[in-house]
């Protein structure tokens, strides 16, 4: 996997009520990233970003909404998440200070 591949993968880190649960509880971490990128490379764009080992990967497509503004109606597009799992002794710290 090329570098230009590596951030075409992982969009931004999903923050949320509900991914600070899981990564205190499971150690998963939840990342935003490309409709169209597999398993393999979210593991591969991980491990190479961050220098953690990767143990497993499950991703969700979350549908978009359907919104109005008066008469207009419109639909927000579809986004995917991936929940990473690390293997044990490596983590992930978003707030950069050691």
């Amino acid at each position: 996997m090329n570098q230009d591949r590596v951030f075409q993968v992982l969009l931004a880190p999903h923050v949320s009520e509900k991914a600070t649960v899981v990564a205190e509880k499971h150690r998963q971490f939840v990342f935003k990233v490309a409709k169209d990128a597999t398993k393999p490379e979210i593991k591969a764009a991980v491990e190479r970003l961050f220098s953690v080992k990767v143990k497993s990967v499950q991703t969700t497509v979350m549908p978009g909404k359907s919104k109005r503004f008066g008469r207009f109606e419109g639909r927000r597009g579809d986004t995917k998440k991936a929940y990473v799992s690390l293997q044990p002794g490596f983590d992930i710290n978003f707030a950069g200070a050691e």
